[in-house]
């Protein structure tokens, strides 16, 4: 091969990898290009823009609901996500119909802004359907949140997280009432299914933290909620004031498969998890993962001076400090199990994260192991 026909396929490979350099080349501008202009191209299967749809479900009678709205659209405008979608609830339904309605239009994510009742609507939508769930606390108790540490006082931080976390599953609580459902006003049970809410027929409650029937539910009943949104938290320890010289319950409680034992008790609570308002930790074996549920027998006995005890074995047991004493005038006693079946003679108020459902003579409760995906700190 002469000389010239050897420049001529030099010259040749060159233009071959001068053009294809030059495809490299044109190919990395133009992804950069895009990474730069903002949001993602439409996905062909979604139609919308790449990234998590984030559904917003929010009680508007909170304080500063209209400001968050507002908020919650542009943080999502400067990460580059979907526009949100804004649900509010009602009066004839809290939160269980636009959750779902969130997830049949393909929400990544819903989010629950406002307290404990908001959170259990949202809850009663997602549980089982694997969307997670998160929460901008905006109640007095915010129950979940606390035992969550999702930031209380700054919804936008609680946003931030609800974004930004990681899924985390949690049981869920089941409390039915098998005993005078007729009897019951939660509008979050009536709202999750087709029967008329006057029914007879048992139905479930979802509960998230903790409940209970006795001492504890009439404090709740009794609870002035002007004075609670003045005061917050402190209202219902004022309103148990009122309860400290009620009746002593008479309990058969059955647990699991066991046999069935019979007690006396001021308040009997089952929970999923166990941190309260003011810095109490009622059931500090409670963990939201575990798969049981932890059953509180609460009892006092010589007035003034039991309810002392009592509270003396809250915040010692808070610190991981027991007293098994059996001479203890104010006692509480944890037990757990996966379902647990409480008859009380006579009937009694009944809370379900604080809030009052009514009086039942016989409930039983359930634990639904890992039902319910959360957002939580990475």
């Amino acid at each position: 091969m002469s000389w010239v026909a050897w420049v001529a396929v030099v010259a040749g490979v060159l233009a071959l990898v001068a053009v294809g350099l030059g495809l490299w080349v044109w190919r990395q501008q133009r992804s950069l290009g895009a990474r730069l202009a903002g949001p993602a191209p439409a996905s062909a299967e979604t139609g919308r823009p790449a990234g998590q749809l984030v559904a917003f479900v929010a009680n508007p009678s909170k304080p500063d609901v209209a400001d968050l709205r507002a908020a919650v659209r542009k943080a999502a405008s400067e990460q580059y996500l979907p526009e949100p979608m804004w649900l509010e609830t009602t009066v004839e339904d809290p939160g269980v119909g636009q959750a779902r309605s969130a997830v049949a239009s393909g929400a990544d994510l819903v989010v629950a802004v406002g307290g404990d009742g908001t959170v259990r609507a949202v809850a009663e939508a997602l549980a089982g359907t694997g969307v997670p769930m998160g929460l901008m606390p905006l109640g007095t108790g915010n129950l979940l949140a606390r035992n969550l540490d999702v930031p209380l006082n700054d919804p936008l931080a609680a946003l931030q997280l609800a974004l930004d976390g990681t899924d985390k599953p949690i049981d869920v609580g089941w409390l039915r009432v098998e005993r005078w459902e007729s009897q019951m006003d939660d509008d979050i049970a009536e709202a999750a299914d087709d029967l008329p809410d006057d029914t007879d027929k048992p139905r479930d409650h979802i509960f998230l933290v903790i409940a209970g029937l006795g001492f504890d539910a009439a404090m709740v009943a009794d609870t002035d909620d002007q004075l609670k949104a003045k005061v917050g938290w402190i209202a219902y320890f004022m309103a148990g004031v009122r309860h400290l010289h009620g009746r002593r319950l008479r309990v058969r409680l059955t647990l699991d498969d066991k046999p069935v034992q019979q007690l006396r008790a001021r308040s009997l609570l089952v929970g999923n998890c166990g941190k309260l308002p003011g810095g109490i930790t009622l059931l500090p074996d409670a963990v939201l993962d575990d798969g049981v549920l932890d059953i509180a027998s609460i009892d006092t006995r010589g007035g003034i001076a039991g309810w002392a005890q009592l509270f003396g074995e809250v915040v010692l047991q808070g610190v991981g400090v027991r007293n098994e004493s059996a001479a203890k005038i104010g006692r509480i006693d944890h037990v757990r199990a996966r379902t647990a079946r409480i008859e009380v003679a006579g009937g009694e108020h009944v809370q379900v994260d604080g809030d009052i459902v009514g009086r039942a003579g016989v409930i039983t409760a359930r634990v639904d192991p890992g039902a319910l995906v959360v957002r939580v700190a990475a």
